[in-house]
């Protein structure tokens, strides 16, 4: 082929076949990432043979993982991995080093060099935090307790592996790889690289820190959209360069701290937006790169090593994970949830073996048994989530110790002692604290009407918590949840939240827990609220319909506010014709209200007969 177009074929077929097995793998309810990795395997010389530059590739490739580094780098939280430091910081150090002591153990019983056992050990120990927050956001639990508690995990599992791509170069040696500085002692490898790392590191909070956030502020003042996605790009791969060439550290390294110091800007959700379009193509290049590099054959020859590193993953990781979260004396679903979460390897396994290939400290066999159980991990981690469940049961049923871990109550999920008992009697229970929810509660609080607010983001709790206000974490169908927010107390509980079949069971719990209570729920189309009124589930309010009532209300009073003695005849009676629109339109909305109001009642008065007669 021309050489002068083999980055347009490169880039044509990689990115061609990732768009075919990607969508096909989503469509199978799989992760797109397998898609992208099954791309490379058959773009690879080893089976299709499809004419790509390698070379190439390998370049697009480390473009992909410096800005995929820049993206962990700006989303990374400091604040959120201090709210749950107490588990997640020594738990996932504990889990990692335990984790790469089996997979160590392992592949030094099978007779592989120290050194290409310590890179299977720290391949195997740290899981894909992009599976993991797609998995997480698929089962509603991102923004949930168990949610914070795995998102933290993982934010730590990513710091400890950025040590790792540091500390590995100058180490190479040692473990029996090359490094260009081999023949230095090996207390000033380290002592230079620790150097230069914390030299880097100053240089990007004393300098970076001020000179980034600015420089993006200036860049945002001239309104080109262009100019802002150009200077983030320019950002994150110039600085990773320079950190390379300058300071001699790591692409990925330099690409992680430019994130997080952009993170500081007040652009920074901007900067993650602009970005992400490229970081997702250039990811899928790094994605079918590594998969380029996967030969099928090989895995032929000793597919009890597969084996081996499989039920390392899917059993060995989870247990680590499920007993350590335990010991720390949390609930049994949060165990279930991060066990899941780490019963797989991605991203930065990839990164890891790619720089042990480089350092001569991994074969190529020891590279094809970590995509190979990465692509199998990966493709049955979500069908993991499906066994907390029976799981639960099951350990309930035969085990004290797992009954009693499962009483544990999150933190989030327990009203305060502090919560004055008046606010818990004849108050509201407002279930979800959207855009909605929020603005029904600023209306309660000005009325002086107590009210308790139950959601699943654990962040939303803690926030109307600081604000001295009542509130609760969990599932509103959960009974436990109902009677921690005191729905048997209450007089009437509001639901703002968009799922139907969620409200129902709500509503189902709420009045088996308290008859009397008085229900608004809310409804997204009008075939929904007139099963939900048919159902006499209580006062359906529908967002268009109250949407299309206020606005009709003001655009009847913009006619009727004008003074009709000094209006003209046409005014006169357009003003006319829109006070007979507006009394027709109250008095519709007065007839449905007290409809509803009387069913309501009836309904009432049927139970209380019925639950009278049976009494007699």
């Amino acid at each position: 082929m021309d050489s002068s177009i083999t980055l347009i074929s490169t880039f044509a077929i990689a990115f061609g076949v990732a768009l075919v097995l990607g969508f096909i793998a989503e469509k199978l309810k799989f992760p797109a990432l397998v898609g992208y990795l099954i791309a490379g395997i058959l773009v690879s010389p080893n089976v299709l043979g499809f004419d790509i530059d390698f070379n190439l590739a390998e370049q697009l490739a480390e473009i992909g993982i410096m800005l995929l580094m820049f993206g962990v780098g700006l989303n990374f939280s400091l604040s959120d991995l201090l709210k749950v430091k107490k588990l997640v910081i020594p738990g996932a150090i504990c889990q990692m080093l335990l984790s790469a002591i089996c997979a160590f153990g392992l592949a030094y019983f099978w007779g592989w060099p120290i050194g290409q056992c310590v890179i299977l050990g720290m391949c195997l120990s740290c899981a894909s935090t992009v599976v993991v927050l797609k998995g997480l956001e698929a089962k509603g639990l991102l923004e949930s307790f168990d949610g914070r508690i795995a998102v933290g995990w993982l934010i730590v599992q990513d710091m400890v592996t950025v040590l790792m791509l540091v500390l590995l170069p100058p180490l190479a040696s040692m473990l029996g790889g090359q490094s260009d500085t081999s023949n230095m002692p090996l207390w000033q490898l380290i002592l230079e690289t620790v150097a230069r790392v914390v030299a880097f590191i100053v240089f990007m909070l004393v300098i970076g820190k001020r000179v980034l956030p600015w420089l993006l502020w200036q860049v945002a003042k001239t309104g080109s959209r262009e100019l802002f996605t150009l200077c983030v790009l320019a950002v994150a791969i110039g600085i990773a360069f320079g950190a390379s060439q300058i300071f001699n550290v790591s692409f990925a390294l330099g690409a992680f701290f430019a994130g997080m110091v952009m993170r500081e800007s007040q652009y920074a959700h901007r900067a993650a937006t602009e970005s992400l379009p490229l970081r997702d193509a250039f990811s899928v290049i790094f994605f079918v790169g590594v998969g380029m590099m996967f030969d099928p054959t090989s895995i032929l020859a000793h597919p009890g090593y597969l084996i081996g590193i499989l039920f390392l993953i899917l059993v060995m990781n989870p247990l680590i994970a499920f007993a350590t979260v335990l010991l720390f004396r949390y609930p049994l679903h949060t165990g279930f949830t991060l066990a899941c979460c780490l019963g797989q390897i991605g991203e930065f396994s990839f990164i890891l073996g790619t720089l042990g290939v480089s350092l001569k400290l991994l074969t190529t066999e020891g590279m094809n048994l970590v995509l190979a159980a990465a692509i199998l991990t990966i493709a049955v981690n979500q069908l993991s989530f499906t066994l907390v469940e029976p799981l639960t049961k099951l350990l309930c049923k035969h085990f004290k110790w797992a009954r009693v871990a499962a009483a544990r109550p999150d933190p989030q999920a327990t009203m305060p002692d502090e919560i004055d008992s008046s606010q818990l009697l004849r108050h509201v229970v407002v279930v979800g604290y959207d855009s909605v929810g929020q603005k029904i509660c600023e209306a309660l609080g000005k009325a002086d009407i107590p009210f308790v607010v139950i959601d699943r983001n654990d962040g939303v709790i803690e926030q109307l918590r600081n604000s001295n206000h009542a509130a609760i974490q969990g599932d509103c169908t959960d009974p436990a949840i109902l009677l921690q927010a005191h729905v048997q107390n209450s007089a009437q509980i509001i639901i703002t939240i968009r799922d139907e079949l969620e409200s129902r069971k709500c509503i189902e719990g709420a009045k088996i827990l308290n008859p009397e209570i008085e229900a608004i729920i809310r409804a997204e189309t009008d075939t929904e609220a007139n099963q939900m009124r048919a159902d006499h589930l209580g006062i359906v309010v529908q967002a268009s319909t109250a949407l299309a009532s206020r606005m009709t209300q003001y655009s009847i009073y913009c006619f009727t506010k004008y003074d009709p003695a000094k209006a003209s005849g046409k005014m006169k009676n357009a003003a006319e014709k829109a006070k007979e629109l507006l009394d027709e339109f109250v008095s519709k909305q007065e007839e449905q209200i007290e409809q509803n109001t009387s069913v309501e009642i009836s309904k009432k008065q049927e139970n209380k007969d019925e639950q009278k007669y049976l009494e007699d």
